[in-house]
């Protein structure tokens, strides 16, 4: 009976030990780790980095002064508000690899953390 036990709180340590690690290992590009479902972003996806800035921006995620710059400078560079960029203003942020990512279905914090990485990629972006 005690080995049971033993084998048990071995199995139940090992699986917290890995939910740990996988949360440190989440998918995302680089310098956008940390986060559940975070898509890859790349020059592709620009028309919806710059939708999903104006959605961070307009829900006080990111301030204008941070933001608004570096959106417009992408917006230079696609060919005007099309549809991907309205899914980036709706929260719904899509990346070259396919993947998706609803802003607004994650906890507050996490969307303030989205809202930034994002912010920080689309730098690399211009």
């Amino acid at each position: 009976m005690n080995a049971r036990i033993a084998l048990l709180s071995l199995c139940l340590a090992s699986a917290a030990a890995s939910a740990q690690v996988d949360l440190k290992k989440l998918p995302g590009t680089s310098g956008m780790t940390g986060l559940p479902g975070l898509p890859s972003l790349d020059s592709s996806v620009s028309d919806n980095v710059a939708g999903t800035l104006q959605y961070c921006v307009k829900n006080n995620y990111l301030s204008a002064d941070a933001a608004s710059g570096v959106k417009d400078k992408l917006m230079a560079k696609v060919p005007g508000q099309d549809e991907d960029y309205k899914k980036g203003e709706q929260g719904m942020l899509t990346g070259s690899d396919g993947k998706t990512l609803d802003i607004k279905s994650v906890s507050s914090k996490l969307r303030r953390k989205a809202c930034d990485q994002v912010l920080s990629s689309a730098k690399s972006l211009i």
